[in-house]
């Protein structure tokens, strides 16, 4: 049996940079095409950007910014060139925001991690994601599809059903979230039915913790995980290895600094901010809200690409202290007027019944001087007063939070 969907996946890491910058201008004059990248990228050169330092020099197009942009400028936010009816099938989410699905094979790059989980062509997959204007069934869908495997599109719920059609296709694969599929295996047991032909499933969507993972294990599924967007598809996967998820092909991952688009240090918790190469609907630094970090070295799977931690929380930390909101972007603002600080973590709490922030900062040049500079420019970025704190290099976590809310 094969063990990599296909040559990309294992080559050098050094050819597949190349491979990707060497695609990135000609993505980028596409890209600037449309009204809003026009403009976000007014006097960028597309020949220049070939290198991630160059990429980081451009301005990362947050996830949270999108519902708005779409608002004023429906359907896509003036981010697509292309019609709507050119595309296969439109989508909503929550924002809303609005996605559209490509004409292209395996538009959501989900093939190769339905792959990496085990599915195979002629597989038949129960797919437990909506089909209901949203694209997560579709993602699934298509992905399960472009390997070729035969679908049963079941969505969430109507448990009796989904058992009448798991005896009569007896189907290898699941899709959908690991609480679905427990809510499928448990009452398959109570109701005393049989849908012991699933032994392998891709989740998504939703926290697979260590507990579920075992019990999922113990019930004859192997499951793995992958972490994707409705914007993007499907981002990175987990393989046989289990050390950390792949980043998918045709795609660049950067991992910033909350608030920022600078990329952290090597193995630094940070935001994952996303460049795809999709000349349909194009992404450039598109910054999703997710931390993550990246793990060293190659996956002992032998696939070559990008290895990261999975998902590891929100980065959009900002918090409302007396009234007023706080941001990583203003921690991020501290930073770079202090070089001498190291990370930075921003605690609110209450002190009796009001509101008190506390700036902790790593540093080995701590003195009265950078303590009152510090203080001061807290104040001035904030508009509101604090107490600075300073520790030791290395001893704030390493977690990606610059904000952290203890009221």
């Amino acid at each position: 049996m094969t063990a990599h969907y296909d040559a990309l996946e294992t080559r050098e890491q050094a050819a597949r940079e190349a491979e990707l910058f060497a695609r990135l201008p000609e993505m980028l004059r596409s890209a600037m095409a449309a009204p809003a990248y026009a403009e976000r990228l007014k006097g960028v050169d597309p020949a220049a950007v070939t290198s991630r330092a160059a990429l980081a020099g451009l301005p990362v197009l947050r996830k949270s910014e999108l519902p708005a942009l779409h608002k004023a400028s429906a359907p896509f936010g003036g981010f697509v060139t292309a019609a709507p009816g050119s595309f296969a099938r439109l989508f909503t989410s929550p924002g809303p925001i609005f996605e559209p699905e490509g004409r292209q094979a395996d538009p959501w790059r989900g093939a190769r991690a339905l792959f990496a989980a085990g599915f195979r062509p002629d597989d038949i997959v129960l797919n437990t994601f909506s089909y209901h204007l949203t694209p997560g069934g579709f993602i699934f869908d298509a992905s399960a599809r472009a390997l070729g495997c035969a679908v049963i599109p079941a969505g969430p719920g109507n448990t009796e059903q989904q058992f009448e059609l798991i005896e009569a296709y007896r189907p290898v694969g699941y899709s959908g979230t690991p609480d679905f599929l427990k809510i499928l295996l448990d009452a398959a047991a109570t109701a005393n039915r049989d849908v012991s032909s699933i032994k392998r499933a891709l989740v998504s969507g939703a926290a697979f913790p260590p507990s579920l993972q075992a019990e999922i294990k113990a019930r004859g599924i192997d499951a793995y995980q992958a972490f994707g967007t409705a914007d993007l598809g499907l981002i990175a996967f987990e393989t046989e290895a289990r050390d950390g998820m792949i980043v998918n092909e045709d795609l660049i991952m950067e991992i910033v600094k909350p608030g920022t688009g600078d990329p952290v240090a090597p193995g630094d918790v940070g935001e994952i901010v996303v460049t795809s190469l999709d000349p349909h609907h194009p992404w450039i630094r598109l910054a999703l809200g997710d931390l993550t970090a990246a793990l060293p070295g190659p996956s002992k799977c032998g696939r070559t690409n990008m290895r990261i931690k999975g998902w590891m929380g929100r980065a959009d930390q900002t918090t409302k202290v007396k009234g007023m909101f706080v941001r990583p972007e203003q921690i991020a603002e501290i930073s770079k007027r202090h070089p001498a600080l190291g990370r930075l973590r921003l605690v609110v709490a209450r002190q009796g019944e009001t509101d008190a922030m506390t700036l902790r900062a790593e540093t080995a040049a701590a003195d009265d001087a950078l303590h009152e500079e510090v203080a001061g420019t807290l104040r001035a970025v904030t508009k509101l007063g604090g107490n600075v704190e300073f520790v030791s290099p290395g001893a704030l976590p390493n977690d990606g939070k610059v904000i952290a809310d203890e009221r």
